[in-house]
């Protein structure tokens, strides 16, 4: 989006607090009390959360103890907040580890904690202009969407936007952090949520209660869906269960993956460019996939696809601006200024040429594309495509032996194409390696 023009501002909603938080600090309280994660603070959590879903599981008579602990909190026990904003801080910088190592970053985070009391007084709202429907104690407090907006067939249902005891639920911070985000960019054109595909009903849900509300602005927001992931054989990654491959244990495997195979390709690269070079292979191995398809279609992670120096993966476009920047190396070409004068085409164009060249001058409409459709799978396809096309041209077009003015004509392209792989590859958060 912002390549596209956009101004963009990158927000982050952590869930920092709510029943699944509380289940949390529930099973620490009672058997961990005093315990502290020394190394992989994320599994350790992550494993803590499981035991906790199992114990609840297996006890439900326990579910009592966690409504009388979320009662507290909602009290705001000071040794409640104590140990959950210390737990929080452990849980944060696990997450800010993961977001550094993948080059990702927030202009602005946004918490459940925020929102959650404004969330209440939102409902509170809803009940005044008879929009919501107060069961209170005996029942939550909930929105009839349905039967508001006088539709015959169900569509929107009914959205709980209060447990009878009080206690927030997503929705009801959602409603306060959709007002938030439109309170504080007064000019926001449009507000995206990036959430996982089975929370589409949810959003559908929340803007249009907020659209009976009153609010203009509920138009302008949007839910983008993304599918899950699954490991071979179909098993699917969920914290409840334990089945969670860490985002750490999988960029070490990428890391180790890539490092054998540029110590095969590259062996007389220093040590430390080996592993610059496996890090930044590793982790495109790991973020393509995930970004060249549909974004409400699942994707099942697969090593030999997504190490494939051969095929639609990271790996093979990333060698590509390899091979382009070594021929651009080897004629001198260290800056743009090096580059030979623009030229018209005085010679007859290879088709190898003239396909590169077709892509390449794609690429800005692909970009404008992937934005307006919010797709950056256009992006994953036209890199791709980039990639495959020098890699035609490299092996059907020499370059540097070749008579002028098609060496530079040749030398030009080279250059342009290096700099649209960059781009894209730059685009879907992959670095371009110099060397591999």
């Amino acid at each position: 989006l912002e390549f596209a023009g956009y101004d963009v501002v990158r927000a982050n909603y952590p869930g920092d607090i709510g029943l699944h938080v509380i289940k949390w600090l529930w099973n620490y309280m009672k058997y961990h009390a005093g315990e502290r994660p020394e190394k992989d603070i994320t599994r350790w959590m992550g494993d803590m959360y499981a035991e906790a879903v199992r114990r609840l599981e297996e006890n439900p008579e326990l579910e009592a103890e966690v409504r009388a602990l979320y009662a507290r909190w909602d009290q705001r026990d000071p040794e409640v907040v104590r140990l959950w904003q210390e737990t929080r801080q452990w849980s944060l910088d696990g997450f800010d580890e993961m977001y550094r190592q993948l080059d990702i970053r927030f202009d602005v985070y946004y918490f459940n904690s925020m929102v959650e009391h404004p969330g209440k007084e939102m409902v509170e709202e809803l009940i005044a202009k008879g929009i919501a429907q107060d069961e209170r104690p005996n029942g939550p407090v909930i929105v009839k969407i349905d039967e508001l907006l006088g539709l015959k067939q169900e569509k929107y249902r009914v959205l709980v936007v209060l447990r009878s005891d009080n206690t927030a639920l997503y929705a009801t911070e959602d409603l306060a952090l959709a007002k938030k985000k439109f309170t504080d960019y007064p000019d926001l054109a449009r507000s995206y949520y990036v959430v996982d595909v089975r929370q589409s009903l949810h959003f559908q849900q929340v803007f249009k209660t907020l659209e009976l509300a009153g609010y203009e602005w509920a138009a302008r927001c949007q839910h983008v869906p993304y599918e899950i992931v699954t490991l071979p054989g179909n098993v699917v990654m969920a914290s409840r269960e334990g089945t969670v491959v860490l985002l750490e244990n999988l960029i070490r495997e990428a890391i180790q993956r890539a490092l054998q195979v540029v110590e095969e390709k590259n062996p007389e690269l220093s040590a430390d460019q080996k592993m610059e070079v496996a890090r930044a292979v590793g982790i495109g191995a790991i973020k393509y996939p995930m970004l060249a398809r549909e974004n409400a279609k699942m994707v099942t992670f697969d090593w030999q696809a997504a190490l494939d120096f051969n095929g639609q993966a990271a790996p093979y476009i990333q060698y590509a601006h390899v091979r382009a920047n070594s021929i651009l190396r080897k004629a001198g070409v260290e800056k743009p200024e090096d580059l030979p004068a623009p030229m018209a085409y005085q010679y007859s164009l290879a088709q190898a040429e003239v396909q590169l060249i077709d892509l390449i001058s794609r690429f800005p409409r692909e970009v404008q594309r992937a934005a307006a459709e919010l797709k950056p799978l256009h992006i994953a396809n036209i890199a791709y495509d980039l990639a495959k096309a020098f890699t035609d041209f490299y092996n059907e077009c020499p370059v540097l032996s070749v008579e002028e003015p098609m060496r530079s004509g040749r030398l030009r392209l080279v250059a342009a194409s290096r700099q649209a792989i960059a781009n894209a590859l730059q685009l879907l958060g992959i670095t371009a390696p110099e060397v591999m």
